[in-house]
């Protein structure tokens, strides 16, 4: 049988699988429950399974029959802290809801993990299977890095692929060679001044002002010092001053927002500009601003080569007809960035909004409302495996 062929046969245990973890999801890096059905999951294959220290992580190693090097397969387990509002007879009850198909992921990862160790005399080298909690709330990748998922075979990965699911006419996979995901900064200001009487300003020194340029200075600072072909993104999403009273001027203004970039060239000017920036215009008012930009996860970049061998072989695999080239980078984030800026990598999607459902209208992602088709299992466990098994031929 071919490889999609034995991935579909496996359909009924990963939709099984698959549902179980949607009706119990967890959230952060604590994932006692999804971490025990996943070891179950892989019993019986052969595998060398070690769980995380600091966190309810899964690594799963596949040794090949024979020498040569390593690859790395990732599947996220956390859900959102969202009230499940579909009408699935499998949703979640808890409040928590897997609204960004992690579910899929970890069944899709599970199934890749059945395909590969029943090819292991196929296998030259070894496969690490990364089972990683807290993408959505905590740091997840970069513990698991720190911990040593990229060495857990004794040598180095030489490439790690990621998937991830997304509305869209299902079953089309798409990536692109280069940056693929947005890098995610946290943004937070109090700019401080003297507080005083609205009627007497100028015995005062308003940080109103100050913070009101800081914004529209920002906007300016992207347009203006960034090139269109590396994009950034400053979104300042909070933005306070003063109490109850119309009449006084307070000593504070606060303001917070999210950056967004797309290399790591962007990623080192923001950190170095956009506190000078801030600074500059709070001391030309006369206050002072405190400052913190930090960064949640760097930008997803794919290696440039295996993007574009990973674009044939899915090709080859699923015909060409269900494989797209993303035309730009995606400007959310995703903390497969810690793998990525660690070794070659690909991070790549596959489109599963169910039939009944229009693609373009279909509810998003980290929506209530969020719908996913598992019938695409297959195709994902087909996917990952015959991307270790390409790489790791002779």
């Amino acid at each position: 049988m071919t490889l999609v062929a034995d991935a579909h046969a496996l359909l009924p245990d990963l939709i099984r699988l698959r549902r179980e973890i949607h009706a119990d999801p967890e959230l952060g890096l604590s994932l006692p429950r999804t971490q025990a059905r996943v070891v179950a999951a892989l019993e019986g294959l052969g595998l060398e399974i070690t769980r995380g220290e600091e966190l309810d992580s899964v690594v799963a190693v596949l040794r090949g029959a024979h020498p040569g090097p390593s690859v790395l397969l990732r599947g996220d387990m956390d859900a959102l802290p969202i009230q499940e509002q579909t009408d699935l007879d499998f949703r979640s009850e808890t409040g928590t809801m897997h609204a960004c198909g992690h579910d899929l992921h970890v069944a899709g990862l599970v199934g890749a993990a059945r395909l590969l160790a029943a090819r292991r005399d196929e296998l030259h080298g070894d496969v690490v299977f990364m089972f990683q909690p807290g993408e959505e709330l905590g740091n997840g990748a970069e513990l698991m890095v720190q911990e040593g998922v990229l060495d857990a075979t004794g040598t180095r990965v030489s490439a790690a692929y990621g998937l991830h699911v997304v509305p869209g006419p299902k079953g089309i996979f798409s990536t692109r060679p280069g940056p693929i995901m947005a890098g995610a900064l946290e943004l937070e200001v109090t700019v401080t001044g003297k507080p005083g009487h609205a009627s007497q300003p100028h015995f005062a020194v308003d940080p109103v002002p100050a913070a009101a340029e800081i914004v529209t200075a920002l906007q300016s600072y992207v347009t203006r010092r960034h090139s269109v072909s590396d994009p950034v993104v400053v979104t300042v999403t909070k933005l306070a001053a003063g109490g109850e009273a119309f009449n006084v001027i307070e000593g504070t203004a606060y303001l917070g927002g999210s950056v967004r970039v797309v290399s790591e060239d962007a990623l080192a000017r923001v950190n170095a500009d956009i506190p000078a920036l801030i600074s500059g215009i709070a001391a030309a008012h006369g206050c002072t601003a405190e400052i913190r930009l930090d960064l949640l996860c760097p930008p997803t970049t794919n290696d440039v080569a295996l993007g574009e061998a990973a674009l044939g072989e899915l090709a080859r695999v699923f015909g060409q007809d269900r494989v797209w080239t993303t035309p730009a980078p995606v400007m959310g984030s995703e903390d497969f960035s810690y793998v990525s800026r660690e070794v070659p990598a690909v991070y790549f999607y596959l489109r599963s909004t169910p039939d009944h459902l229009d693609p373009e209208t279909a509810s998003p992602n980290h929506t209530p409302f969020a719908l996913f088709d598992d019938s695409i299992l297959g195709d994902q466990a087909a996917a990952l495996a015959a991307l270790a098994l390409t790489h790791l031929q002779p």
